[in-house]
C-alpha cells in the first residue's frame, strides 16, 4: 500500500527478478481492472507465467490499482482530467504516478534508477497521464489504445453520436461496484431486441440505473460538446511529449480507434525534441499485447504481427531504460493491410500521398470521375423502429460469453448490403493495385425529411467474385474505414442545430487513418446508411435539444437523400501512394 501525497494508499504489486546479478529498470502498469496476479505473495515462479519476453532479461514489473478500484483507497470516476497544474495541492493520475515512481525508486532493491510506464486501453490513458509533468526517473512511456476525446471520437461518442451498447455496459461495469467489474444482468443472450425495446434513453435511469452510475449521469447532463467534455479531453490537458512517447493503435480497434492517432497528431505539433512516435497495426483493441495477431476474424495478415510489435516494444524500453541499442526509431511504423507488409515513414501521414476523390455516382457506381448530372440522388427510408444492425445477429453482451465484439470491424458487410435502407456505390474491378495511406475524409452531400439524422459512411474493399487465393473470401466486403456523424452537429459540436428538412447539406466525416492496398481485381465501395444499432443509439430524426429526454413519440421515419450531382458531389478523399 503506497502512500500518495494526500495520505491515501494505493495497492501495488511488485514483481522482481530473483537473484538478480545486475540492477533492473522499473516498468509500471496502472489499472482500474485489478492489479492482483493469481500468484501468492513472495512466491518464486518462472517468467513464462508473465507472458512477457522482457522479464527474461531483467525488468521489475509493477502493477497498481488506481484510486477507488479494487484494493486501493479512494473514489474513482472514469477519465478525470489533470488538475494539479491549475489547482494547488490537487491530486490526479499524474501526481499519483509521480508519487508511485518516487516510492519505487527509493524502496525497491536492485533498481537502476529508471522507470517506464505503459498500458493498453484505460491503462494506456494512465500511461499518457503519468508522462505529464513526470518524475525525473520516468524515462519513457507507451500509451496504447489510449482514449482520446470522449465526445468527438472514442469510447462513448463518435462525432457526437452516442455509443449506446458500449457506453451503457462499460459504465455499469466500472462504476456499479468499486471492488470488482460488474456485468449488467441482461435477461437474454441476443440483445438486439432488448435494446430496441428499451426505447428512449431516458429509460436507462428510469428502469435500471436509477441515477447511481456517475458516468451515465454525465452523459445525460451533457449531450453536447460543452465545457465538461472539453475540459475532460486530453487535447486540453496534454500538450507535448515531455518524455519519449510511443503511441500504439489498431485500425480495427472497436473501442479506442481514434485516441492514439489523435494524440500523436496533437503532440507532434510541438515535438521539437523528436520524442513522439507512432505504431499502427491491423489489430482490434489491444490485440498486439497478448496475441500472435496473424489474423482477425476471417482476415489473414500472413505474419505474426503481435509478436513483431512486442519485439519492437522491447527495443523501445531497452533503449530508454537500459541504454541498449542505437535509439534510432522510425517516426511512424504502420502495417499495410491488403499487401500485408510493415512500412515505415518519416512523417505521419506521409506527405508523398496524392489526394484522389472517389465519387458516388448513378446506378450505384463509384469512380474517380466527378459527376456531371445536374440533379442526381438516391433515396432510402430510415426507420428507428427497424434499425440496421451494426453486425450480424446475435448481438451478444459486449464482454459476455461468445461475444464477437472484438472482430466486428472486419465483418463481411454483405449482411446489410441488400437492405433497402443501405446505399452502396461500387467501382469497376481494379486493373492495378491502389495503395491508400493516411487520413480518410468523407464528404457526404445529403438531405433528410426530418430535422436530425445520423450518417454512417463506410469505405469497403470488395473481394473478387471468385477469389482464387481463398475461395471462401469470394465477394467478401471488408470494411477498411467507417464512421458515424450525428447531423445536428454539422456546424458545431457545442451548439447543435436542427437540420432544415430536404435541404442538401455537406457532412464532412473523418474516417481516420488507414494504410491499405486495394488489390488488382478487387472493387472499392462506398456505403451509406442512417442507423447502426445498438452500437449507436437511435436518432429520433426529430431535433430534440437533449436526446436523452426524447419521448417514444419523437422517434419518426425519415426519407434520406444522398446526392451525386455536379453541385452536390458525394466523395471520399483517398490519399493514394505510388506503387
Amino acid at each position: 500500500m503506497i502512500s500518495m501525497r494526500d495520505g491515501l494508499k494505493l495497492y501495488t504489486v511488485i514483481v522482481s527478478p530473483v537473484n538478480a546479478k545486475t540492477t533492473s529498470p522499473v516498468l509500471i502498469e496502472r489499472t482500474p481492472y485489478g492489479a492482483s496476479i493469481p500468484i501468492p505473495d513472495d512466491t518464486t515462479f518462472k517468467t513464462e507465467l508473465m507472458g512477457n519476453t522482457m522479464a527474461k532479461e531483467g525488468y521489475i514489473f509493477v502493477y497498481q490499482d488506481i484510486r477507488g478500484k479494487y484494493k486501493s483507497e479512494g473514489i474513482m470516476q472514469i477519465h478525470q482530467p489533470l488538475i494539479h497544474a491549475v489547482k494547488k495541492g490537487a491530486v490526479d493520475e499524474s501526481t499519483d504516478t509521480w508519487d508511485t515512481v518516487d516510492w519505487l525508486i527509493k524502496n525497491v532493491s536492485n533498481n537502476n534508477g529508471k522507470a517506464g510506464i505503459y498500458g493498453i486501453s484505460y491503462p494506456g490513458w494512465l500511461a499518457l497521464m503519468g508522462a505529464v509533468d513526470p518524475h525525473p526517473a520516468l524515462k519513457a512511456s507507451s500509451e496504447q489504445a489510449c482514449m482520446g476525446d470522449l465526445f468527438l471520437g472514442d469510447d462513448f461518442h463518435h462525432n457526437g453520436a452516442f455509443r449506446l451498447s458500449y457506453g451503457m455496459e462499460y459504465s455499469y461495469e466500472v462504476e456499479f461496484d468499486k471492488t470488482t467489474d460488474s456485468n449488467f444482468p441482461f435477461p437474454q443472450y441476443d440483445l438486439f431486441d432488448w435494446y430496441l425495446n428499451l426505447g428512449s434513453l431516458k429509460n436507462v435511469n428510469n428502469k435500471y440505473f436509477h441515477n447511481k452510475i456517475p458516468t451515465w449521469n454525465s452523459f445525460v447532463a451533457h449531450p453536447n460538446y460543452d465545457a465538461y467534455w472539453q475540459t475532460n479531453s486530453p487535447l486540453n490537458y496534454v500538450q507535448t511529449a515531455q518524455i519519449p512517447q510511443l503511441h500504439v493503435g489498431g485500425y480495427y480497434d472497436q473501442e479506442d480507434i481514434n485516441g492514439p492517432q489523435l494524440m500523436y497528431s496533437h503532440m507532434e505539433k510541438k515535438d521539437t525534441f523528436n520524442r513522439n512516435f507512432i505504431v499502427l497495426g491491423p489489430w482490434n483493441h489491444g490485440q498486439w499485447g497478448y496475441d500472435k495477431a496473424d489474423s482477425l476474424g476471417k482476415i489473414s495478415f500472413e505474419s505474426r504481427t503481435g509478436i513483431w510489435f512486442r519485439n519492437l516494444q522491447k527495443k523501445w524500453f531497452d533503449y530508454w531504460l537500459k541504454g541498449i541499442g542505437d535509439g534510432k526509431f522510425d517516426e511512424a511504423t504502420c502495417f499495410q493491410t491488403g499487401s500485408n507488409q510493415w512500412k515505415t515513414y518519416t512523417t505521419w501521414p506521409p506527405k508523398e500521398a496524392t489526394i484522389k476523390k472517389l465519387y458516388a455516382g448513378a446506378n450505384n457506381k463509384a469512380s474517380f470521375v466527378k459527376p456531371v448530372a445536374a440533379d442526381a440522388f438516391e433515396t432510402y427510408t430510415s426507420d428507428p423502429a427497424k434499425p440496421v444492425p451494426y453486425r450480424s445477429l446475435p448481438i451478444e453482451a459486449t464482454y459476455g460469453p461468445g461475444s464477437r465484439w472484438k472482430s466486428w470491424q472486419v465483418e463481411d458487410q454483405r449482411f446489410v448490403y441488400s437492405r433497402p435502407d443501405v446505399l452502396s456505390f461500387m467501382m469497376d474491378s481494379l486493373t492495378e493495385d491502389i495503395t491508400v495511406t493516411g487520413k480518410i475524409m468523407a464528404h457526404l452531400f445529403a438531405a433528410t425529411s426530418g430535422t436530425d439524422a445520423d450518417w454512417i459512411v463506410k469505405l469497403i474493399d470488395v473481394y473478387p467474385a471468385f477469389d482464387t487465393k481463398n475461395l471462401d473470401m469470394s465477394g467478401y466486403q471488408l470494411p477498411v474505414a467507417m464512421e458515424v456523424f450525428r447531423g445536428r452537429f454539422q456546424k458545431s459540436f457545442s451548439e447543435p442545430q436542427a437540420l432544415i428538412p430536404n435541404k442538401a447539406t455537406e457532412f464532412v466525416i473523418d474516417l481516420h487513418d488507414i494504410n491499405h492496398t486495394f488489390k488488382k481485381g478487387h472493387h472499392i465501395m462506398i456505403q451509406v446508411q442512417s442507423t447502426w444499432f445498438p452500437l449507436i443509439d437511435r436518432n429520433p430524426q426529430k431535433f430534440i435539444p437533449n436526446i436523452y429526454d426524447a419521448r417514444e413519440s419523437d422517434y419518426t421515419r425519415a426519407t434520406q437523400k444522398v446526392y451525386f450531382s455536379v453541385e452536390y458531389p458525394t466523395y471520399i478523399e483517398l490519399p493514394v501512394m505510388k506503387n
